[in-house]
């Protein structure tokens, strides 16, 4: 059995992988990067995984860091919605995979 820190760990690497190619589909920026963060936090609504899945995949797939950079867009309006419409988002997209 492999130790949980090194199974979250190995699950945040390949998370970052599948954002990575995510991101070479959609292209880089604000709306890709909400598009993402909408089906990461949906899904762990939805299958509810464990460690390996949810905080290593899941969160190695979705990124805080870079929404909050990404708040601090050249418009402080455009930044504010931006950063209202994710948390929104991710809160909806999480319970609504949760009630499904």
């Amino acid at each position: 059995m492999i130790p949980e820190p090194l199974a979250v760990g190995i699950g945040a690497a390949l998370g970052a992988l599948l954002r990575f190619a995510a991101q070479g589909i959609l292209g880089a920026g604000m709306w890709p990067l909400l598009a993402v963060n909408l089906l990461g936090s949906f899904l762990m609504g939805r299958l509810r995984p464990g460690p390996f899945w949810g905080t290593g995949v899941l969160g190695g797939f979705t990124s805080f860091s870079t929404f909050a950079s990404l708040t601090l867009a050249p418009s402080l309006t455009v930044g504010a919605a931006y950063a209202a419409l994710t948390l929104i988002g991710c809160v909806g997209a999480w319970l609504l995979g949760d009630l499904l």
